[in-house]
């Protein structure tokens, strides 16, 4: 119950105001007995000390007195309202100054025993007894007199019941106050709490709410005092805490999807080698399911290339660098631990170098290949060259030309060999630009076939086209596509045995692309391996026969390449009759509105 701030403020007001109207009560209380002690002793002192003449009285007895003690009642009976004698509650007496026997008094009990007190044993002793004492229920003053050689004590004594009765009743309007008080600091107190606690209750379901996620709260601010300024920054500070939130949930979720769709593989370990983290690309890497907790661990899949003991102390480089060879992939591996102050793990970054030492492989066999193709046509041409020098015109004049004519036709063959290098090049470094046009395919197909009828006709071949009609007009680099048909034309003539069949065709597929189609019945690529590598830079099905027919083994490189840069598809159509089909897609519109 008194757990809630509520109670609490409401028993502390209530407390403080029990408390200080019973301070306030027992001060009046007291106050009010003090002043009627004071008032007693200081009346007694008027009377007997202050009126010389009366105590003088009191104390010379006529020659003829008989009772002393009765004419010092009958001076006191006349100063009665002086000492405030009413008979009830206080009264006079009139005692023996030696035994202290009662002689005379103003009530019928004047003569009854009497108490002996402090200031009446005192005055027995002959010494006027006015001593106070507020914790007494009595007040008392003790007069001692010597009168006609006699000794008397004048004894005044008030019970107090008149102080008690005034105290009573204070007492009763202290209590009747003090319960009222108490009524009226109840009601203040709880509308005092109210106040004060409303808006921290406001606060307190604020932050419930915050802390339960909903940073959309807003608390009301009813006032400029401390309560407002709390509720206030609470506001900001919820505002902020959710604008900070929103940032560090935003560079999560990018963190994540850089994780989830990052190429390179990532697995993060604990320091006891059970994986904590990884993404779809290690598991695709690794050729293998990576669960998360449980069933394949650290020396399971990295223990043999680098401990985990050294993964997590590294040394001064902080990582370790590995290799993996996983199937026909080549795998590199980085090895470093993460959080190593609070005990992390270590974290695996999988890298797949595979394309790279592949590009490597054929960038070494381009180079190798170059080598041989320009080499070959320089040793002939030495070789002549030097044969010629070395005869100095001895050698017969038929002879002398059949030399200048290899000459003439290897170095024409280096010549084609550096402008297909060249053209690679541009196409390498991007700055081969194209010339888009727009121009009929069916006319470009014609010329085509034109330019190569000659060539055929001489190796007795039968070359034939099928177009489908309504061919439309295509935006392209007209000589580039050009060069492409003429390629794959002359390899089909190249290649085909003499008297060989070929056969152009062309047409739409869709709406949006055209295509053309050359097939041979020549030798043909019976080989898996050979069909996927023919788009390769030097590479040749068979090298004796493209060298005898001056092939360099770049034309379907350079075909491959002006067909990707129009964003269409060159590929090998598969067929069981023999000789090799090759298709040419392009799109209608050009490269810039191909959907792809």
């Amino acid at each position: 119950m008194f757990r809630s701030l509520h109670m609490k403020l409401m028993l502390i007001m209530t407390l403080l105001i029990i408390s200080l109207m019973t301070v306030v009560g027992a001060f009046l209380v007291n106050s009010v007995s003090g002043f009627y002690l004071n008032q007693f002793y200081t009346q007694m002192q008027s009377v007997f000390q202050n009126d010389a003449d009366f105590y003088h009285d009191l104390e010379n007895a006529a020659a003829d007195e008989e009772n002393g003690a009765e004419q010092i009642a009958q001076m006191l009976r006349t100063h009665t309202g002086d000492l405030g004698v009413d008979g009830i509650t206080r009264n006079y007496y009139v005692l023996d100054g030696v035994t202290g026997s009662p002689l005379a008094g103003s009530t019928d009990a004047g003569t009854a025993a009497l108490e002996l007190t402090y200031n009446l044993s005192a005055a027995l002793s002959g010494e006027v007894g006015d001593g106070s004492d507020i914790s007494l229920d009595y007040m008392d003053v003790a007069i001692p007199l010597t009168r006609g050689g006699q000794r008397y004590v004048v004894y005044i004594r008030d019970n107090k019941q008149t102080v008690q009765s005034l105290t009573g009743q204070l007492v009763t309007l202290i209590l009747e106050a003090l319960g009222f008080g108490i009524l009226i600091s109840v009601l203040l107190s709880f509308l005092l709490s109210k106040t004060l606690i409303t808006p921290i209750e406001r606060l307190t379901e604020g932050a419930e709410e915050v802390a339960a996620g909903d940073f959309s709260q807003k608390i009301e601010v009813d006032s400029r005092d401390e309560i407002g300024v709390l509720t206030a920054t609470f506001n900001d500070m919820a505002h902020q805490l959710e604008s900070t939130l929103q940032e560090v949930e935003n560079e999560r979720n990018k963190l994540d999807t850089l994780f989830l769709h990052m190429a390179d593989g990532v697995v993060a370990f604990s320091r006891e080698g059970d994986i904590i983290q990884s993404n779809p690309a290690a598991e695709e890497k690794l050729g293998r399911a990576l669960p998360i907790g449980g069933g394949v661990g650290y020396d399971a899949l990295f223990g043999d290339i680098a401990p985990l003991e050294e993964a997590l102390e590294p040394g001064s480089q902080g990582y370790v660098a590995a290799s993996l060879e996983q199937g026909e992939r080549s795998l590199e591996l980085l090895l470093a631990p993460f959080d190593k102050d609070h005990q992390g793990g270590v974290l695996v970054v999988i890298h797949d170098v595979t394309e790279q030492h592949r590009t490597e492989e054929m960038r070494k066999e381009f180079v190798a290949n170059v080598s041989h193709e320009l080499r070959t046509p320089l040793t002939n041409i030495h070789s002549y060259a030097e044969t010629l020098v070395d005869s100095s015109g001895a050698l017969p004049q038929d002879t002398e030309q059949g030399f200048l004519n290899v000459i003439l036709s290897e170095s024409e063959r280096m010549a084609h060999i550096v402008q297909d290098l060249l053209t690679l090049s541009r196409f390498d470094s991007g700055r081969s630009e194209l010339n888009l046009t727009k121009f009929s395919f069916a006319d470009a197909i014609e010329s085509m076939i034109n330019a190569n009828l000659l060539e055929a006709q001489r190796h007795g071949h039968t070359l034939t086209t099928l177009l489908e009609p309504g061919l439309p007009q295509i935006t392209a680099d007209r000589e580039r596509v050009t060069q492409v048909m003429m390629n794959i034309v002359s390899n089909a003539i190249k290649y085909t045995p003499d008297g060989g069949q070929i056969q152009v065709s062309a047409g739409m597929a869709g709406t949006d692309t055209v295509w053309l189609e050359v097939a041979d019945n020549g030798i043909g690529i019976p080989s898996q391996a050979d069909r996927e590598r023919i788009f390769e830079r030097f590479y040749r099905v068979d090298k004796a026969r493209s060298r005898e027919s001056g092939g360099t083994g770049l034309g379907l490189s350079i075909a491959k390449e002006i067909v990707d840069q129009h964003r269409g598809d060159i590929r090998i159509v598969e067929k069981e009759t023999p000789g090799l089909t090759i298709r040419v897609e392009l799109p209608v519109e050009g490269p810039r509105h191909d959907k792809a």
